[in-house]
Formats: C-alpha cells, sequence, structure tokens
C-alpha cells in the first residue's frame, strides 16, 4: 500500500488489521485519501476549485483516533504527513509553538520522500562512488602536490562552499599511483565486488552531529529561517573521524555521494508541490483548545489559537526554508474527546472548514476480546512475543481473555473512561510476576486462566479505592 490511488475498501481492510471497529471513522478517512487522488485527474481549473474536506473525528479517549492517524501515516507513505498536537500551540505575542509549524513540519516531511525517491535513483551511480572512494581507503596511494597554485585551490574550496559542498583539504593533492598499488586496488575491487570484505575497518570523515543544531533559534524557526543552512554557505562543515565496517562506510559514503548527484533545487521544488497537492495534517486533541474545556482556563487563549490556525486551514501563504507553500489545498484532519466541551464550542469559522465530522463509539466488552486477539499487533501476541524471548511459551484461555475484557470494561465504567488505554494496565499488573521472573526460569509453559486473571487483578477491580489507583 503505497498512496492515494488505494482504492476506499482496501484502506479499510488495511487499518482494519489494526483497528477495532470505528467503521464509520475508516470509512471517512480513506474516502477523504481517495478523493485527493481524484482531484489530481482533473484539470488544472477544476482542481483549483475543489477544495479538501477535512474531517473532525470525535470520540473518547483510548477507543482509536490517534491509532487511525498513525497506522495512516505508514498506509500511505507517499503523501506527506505529519501528526501534531494542538496542545502545544499559543496564541501569537506567547511564548511557545507557532501554528505555522505544523506546515513548515509537513514541508520537512516531503523534502524527505522526495530525497529518498531521488536519492534511489541515482543509487547505481552513487554505489559506484562509494566503491571507489572505498578502495582509496582500503588502499591507499600516496600524495603527491600537484601543479595547482594556492589561489586556484582556495577558489576551488570557495566555489563548493558556495554549492553548500564540503570543500576537499586534500584539493591541491593528487594520488601517486605506482604500478604496486594499481595492482592491489584490482585485486580488493574484486575481492569487494564478491563481499569478501564487509567486515573489514576503515576511517571515514563524516559530518559532525553536534554541529547540526548550532545556531538555532526558535525565532528565526518561526519566520521559516534556517541559520544552520544560511551558515553553511560560508563555512564548511565540520567533519570528525569515525571507524567502522566497510558496509557501513559504504552507506554513509553512497548517502554523500547521492547528494551531490541530485539537483538540490529541483527536489525542493517537487517536495512543495507535493505538500501542497497531496499533504495531510492530523491535529489531535483539538477539543482542548475551546473555550468549554477546563484546562484552557487561566491559560494563554486557546480562541487566539483557533483564530491562529484558522487561516491555515482555510487556505494561506507559509515561508518555509525551502519555500512559500499554498494551504488552499491540504488536507486537515482533527480529532478530540470534547469530553469536557462540544464541537460547537471551536469558533464557527473553524468549525465551518470541517464539515465532515465522524463520531467514533465507546468499546464494549466484546470489542475488548477482540481488541485482545484479533489485530496484527494484538496486546495478547506482543505479550507471548516479549515473554517468549526468555524461553517461555506463554497461552492465554478464551476464558481468560474474557475475564480480561470485563475487568477492563467494569473499571472504565466505575473510574475514568479510557478506552483500549485500560487493558495495557491490566496486562502490565497480570504478567508483572511473569515478566520479573522469566529470565530466571530458564524455560516452561504457562496458562493464563480465568482463576489467574481472577487472583492477580479480579479482586483489585472489585475494590473501587485500589483499581482507581492501580488499574
Amino acid at each position: 500500500m503505497e498512496n492515494v490511488q488505494t482504492p476506499p475498501k482496501q484502506i479499510v481492510d488495511v487499518l482494519d488489521q489494526y483497528i477495532v471497529g470505528q467503521n464509520e471513522a475508516k470509512k471517512a478517512v480513506a474516502v477523504a485519501l481517495r478523493n485527493r487522488y481524484r482531484r489530481m485527474q482533473l484539470s488544472p481549473q477544476m482542481q483549483e476549485e475543489i477544495s479538501p474536506k477535512n474531517l473532525l473525528m470525535i470520540g473518547p479517549t483510548g477507543v482509536g483516533k490517534t491509532e487511525i492517524a498513525r497506522r495512516l501515516a505508514k498506509i500511505v507513505n507517499a503523501p506527506p504527513f505529519v501528526k501534531v498536537e494542538a496542545t502545544k500551540f499559543t496564541e501569537v505575542g506567547y511564548v511557545g509553538g507557532d501554528v505555522e509549524s505544523m506546515v513548515r513540519d509537513l514541508v520537512e516531511n516531503a523534502v524527505q520522500l522526495e530525497k529518498q525517491a531521488a536519492y534511489k535513483r541515482v543509487n547505481a551511480d552513487a554505489v559506484k562512488q562509494a566503491n571507489n572512494e572505498l578502495l582509496k581507503l582500503l588502499v591507499p596511494a600516496k600524495k603527491k602536490e600537484n601543479n595547482q597554485n594556492d589561489m586556484q585551490n582556495i577558489m576551488n574550496m570557495f566555489s563548493a562552499m558556495q554549492k553548500g559542498e564540503t570543500p576537499d583539504i586534500n584539493a591541491g593533492q593528487q594520488e601517486e599511483l605506482t604500478d604496486d598499488i594499481r595492482e592491489k586496488r584490482l585485486s580488493t575491487s574484486d575481492k569487494l565486488r564478491a563481499g569478501l570484505l564487509e567486515n573489514e575497518m576503515v576511517e571515514i570523515e563524516v559530518p559532525d552531529p553536534s554541529q547540526s543544531n548550532v545556531g538555532n533559534n526558535n525565532m528565526l524557526n518561526q519566520m521559516g529561517i534556517d541559520l544552520n543552512d544560511s551558515l553553511a554557505g560560508i563555512m564548511p562543515k565540520k567533519m570528525i573521524t569515525r571507524t567502522v565496517s566497510v558496509a557501513e562506510a559504504r552507506d554513509v559514503l553512497t548517502r554523500q555521494a547521492a547528494e551531490t548527484l541530485v539537483n538540490s533545487a529541483d527536489l525542493y521544488h517537487d517536495a512543495i508541490e507535493n505538500a501542497q497537492n497531496s499533504g495531510i495534517i492530523f491535529i489531535d486533541e483539538i477539543d482542548k483548545i475551546t473555550g468549554g474545556s477546563s484546562q484552557s482556563r487561566g491559560e494563554v487563549s486557546r480562541e487566539g489559537v483557533q483564530r491562529d490556525i484558522l487561516p491555515i486551514v482555510e487556505g494561506s501563504q507559509i515561508n518555509t526554508k525551502y519555500g512559500t507553500v499554498n494551504t488552499d489545498h491540504i488536507l486537515f484532519i482533527a480529532s478530540g474527546a470534547f469530553a469536557e466541551s462540544k464541537p460547537s464550542d471551536l469558533i464557527p469559522e473553524l468549525q465551518g472548514r470541517f464539515p465532515i465530522r465522524v463520531e467514533l463509539n465507546d468499546l464494549t466488552k466484546e470489542d475488548f476480546v477482540r481488541i485482545l486477539t484479533e489485530p496484527n499487533n494484538a496486546l495478547v501476541k506482543q505479550y507471548i512475543a516479549l515473554i517468549g524471548t526468555d524461553n517461555i511459551k506463554v497461552t492465554f484461555t478464551i476464558e481468560a481473555i474474557n475475564k480480561i475484557a470485563e475487568i477492563a470494561t467494569d473499571v472504565n465504567h466505575n473510574t475514568d473512561n479510557i478506552g483500549a488505554r485500560r487493558l495495557h494496565t491490566i496486562l502490565e499488573k497480570l504478567l508483572e510476576d511473569i515478566l520479573y521472573e522469566g529470565p530466571d526460569m530458564q524455560m516452561g509453559e504457562i496458562t493464563i486462566t480465568e482463576k489467574y486473571v481472577d487472583d492477580k487483578v479480579g479482586q483489585l477491580a472489585q475494590n473501587k479505592d485500589l483499581s482507581r489507583y492501580i488499574l
């Protein structure tokens, strides 16, 4: 599953493998994704007229809103996708997150996607260059001074810096290849191609990771300016030497070679186009910025945050370090529990920008049973696999599964309803002794029965005071 050309039914089928129920929400998301592809098949004039139908998912915590977004990001790994928390933003004029950063994050994601695609296209040439560099590292030759004067070397270094490349400090030197060196390199080249030198150690130079955030300034970042990129044009990157295997060195050198083979200007242009026409921004916890949320009282004006978000959702021009982005056709999916507020507490203008609303239902005991057993990443399967690493085979009876689901339902009903997240707490408490003693048991088989569940967590669940704090 790679892009929005995938039919809605197939998107729902994939979501069904990880998320129980909530069919209405799955269908709405799948249709919204498909409409992205449909729009791109129309004439340019018609494309401009069709705006995305943004979604608002409403439902209690732990029923699958965030999980739908998380799985969606993996299903549609071709369109740029970012997930943000509405609570991290503050109104303009206050210290905190700038709402425009969500668009810049989306473009950053689009750039990375374009880089992956571009590097893949030039991979063959990049690997060839990397292997040539590996030969020089494995069979080094003596250096000899060339006939270039110092001024020419300085000009070459300055030219490389202007292009954003790391200048070659050895530019004024050439290799002195003797017949012996040539013969050794031919022999080593054959071994490289045969994969016989993958574990040999070599020294390579890589950019210093500690310099990646030097000069970062929050105010500049909010203006779409990256000080690191600006400095890169006037001064070389700081390099460090690492000793790595040939296999790892090839990956690093291939990446470095690919960067020189790709046209960055074209890459950034394509990334912005992709973000504008196919980008998806998922805004979680949007209910926390409503006037009706008790969490917002006494804090920075949440209505101000809504008003800052509004022009971005409506369509505006946002400056990024890669260029200006138009948000007219970005798809926005928002979600919130709305436990202490309701969608109508959002400012009317923002409500109108999310015309499609879907409500996710509370989870029942039957849903919990399915969550524990059916999905590809079912919790029971996860714990069986984890404990299995200690050579212990754990089996759950169906009665035990039903009991766990019953306890989760009761605790959610009697305390705070946190949905499927309650299962994590109950299973961790249920299996804590096995997880603790497992490494010392060496091997064995354990069956989790209904009685075992009742003994370990059943009594806790019946005691409201204890269940409130422990489960």
